[in-house]
């Protein structure tokens, strides 16, 4: 005795083999679609993808003070908005104020490490007769910047006390300086040339590396008093000022402590504003995360009207296609195909049509957005959360925007669907 096999439908390769099939036989109309999904998938991908490099970079590269460190400068390390005249107006900080507020620093809060620093770019360096062919940063810094600074000495050591006191003409020098001068002597002791004026190699500061194409290898640091008396004259600069806190004291605290110490030292009256900027690792961070906030989020709000265009385009597509394939659906409902593989099919083409689009779109957007992180000199990477979300949402626009399309398919009567020319 035999038993008819119940019908189940068709098989789920089947559907998507017919679902893809009427894609391809409809390519330029299939592929305008398409491209409405890869815009908005792509703006937001690689608008994310850009600035997770660059946050990554941040935070592995933006940590340049050490720990319960702070510092003091005439202008914002990070402008957003803001009147950059009035900054420029701010009388700088002078090398004497400098040192008057490191004591009055050391007397109230007793254990503080304060630190100077001023650089510049464009200074020739030579050793011998090894002439570099590119300019290096020239710092002038005291006993305490490579501490606040979070930079260690390879060899050799860093600039004392007594060297800034009596203005030696000493030099510590960055590690990809000292490989390019020496490239197989020993740097320490030797007598270098920057812009003219002699120094004697005490120190090799390790590895730094780059940040947004920044090398922080490629300087010499010399005695701050001696950078003063040498390089002081242009009009616009002005000394930065790093604090360390003692471990004791919390770094707010330290902070009020340091801007009370600066406002009497810049002899502002009580009703005045600052005109000094104080900022932290913590501050340039939360700077960096409002910024990439306001950019994520136009991104987003693009990306969105993008694709709730493309959810649109998917509509009307598969609509025509649904008026089209009219007869085709009504010869397969005749010979025994059920309204829910005629639904699944026609979901499948819409999903299909979608995640093709979010495919193509995440690869040039992940393509776009570590170039531009190339070209900032940061490390590339790969946001799988954005790429998720990015595969999620195109899902849920195929089904969001294909579900009417395929009821009405579903919802066809065969014998009317059959009569249609």
């Amino acid at each position: 005795m035999t038993t008819e096999k119940k019908y189940t439908g068709i098989r789920h390769a089947d559907l998507l083999r017919l679902a893809t099939g009427s894609l391809v036989a409809n390519k330029l109309r299939s592929a305008l679609t398409i491209a409405g999904i890869v815009i908005g998938v792509f703006s937001v991908v690689a608008v994310m993808t850009a600035l997770s490099a660059i946050r990554l970079s941040i935070n592995s590269g933006l940590s340049q003070l050490g720990a319960n460190t702070f510092s003091i400068t005439k202008f914002p390390k990070v402008m957003l908005g803001g009147d950059w005249h009035s900054y420029r107006r701010r009388p700088a900080i002078t090398y004497a104020q400098g040192q008057r507020f490191k004591e009055m620093m050391e007397e109230l809060l007793p254990g503080s490490l304060v630190s100077f620093e001023v650089s510049d770019d464009g200074h020739r360096a030579s050793y011998d007769t090894n002439v570099l062919d590119r300019t290096i940063e020239l710092a002038g810094i005291n006993e305490n910047s490579l501490i606040t600074q979070n930079r260690k000495i390879a060899e050799g050591r860093t600039v004392s006390a007594d060297d800034v006191t009596f203005a030696r003409p000493v030099a510590v020098i960055g590690s990809k300086l000292a490989s390019d001068l020496f490239p197989s002597t020993d740097p320490i002791g030797k007598r270098i040339l920057v812009s003219g004026y002699a120094y004697l190699v005490i120190g090799v500061m390790e590895e730094k590396g780059e940040v947004f194409g920044y090398d922080q290898d490629s300087l010499a640091a010399i005695p701050v008093s001696l950078y003063v008396q040498r390089h002081w004259s242009k009009f616009w600069r002005s000394m930065d000022i790093s604090i360390q806190s003692p471990d004791s004291t919390p770094v707010g605290t330290a902070q009020d402590i340091a801007m009370g110490a600066m406002r009497i030292v810049r002899d502002l009256p009580p009703e005045e504003e600052n005109d000094f900027e104080v900022y932290s690792n913590d501050s340039l961070k939360a700077t960096f995360d409002k910024m990439a906030m306001i950019v994520g989020t136009a991104g987003l709000i693009i990306s969105a009207i993008a694709l709730l265009t493309a959810g649109v385009g998917v509509m009307n597509i598969m609509l025509v296609s649904v008026a089209e394939r009219t007869r085709e659906i009504g010869v397969r409902k005749s010979i025994g195909a059920r309204s829910r593989d005629i639904l699944i099919q026609f979901l499948l083409e819409a999903v299909f049509i979608a995640q093709v689009g979010a495919v193509i779109g995440i690869v040039l957007g992940v393509a776009v957005g570590d170039i531009a992180g190339v070209l900032l000199k940061v490390t590339p990477v790969m946001p799988w959360f954005w790429v998720a979300v990015a595969v999620i949402t195109c899902g849920g626009i195929g089904v969001g925007f294909g579900a009417y399309p395929a009821w009405r398919a579903a919802r066809m009567d065969p014998i009317e669907a059959l009569r249609r020319e």
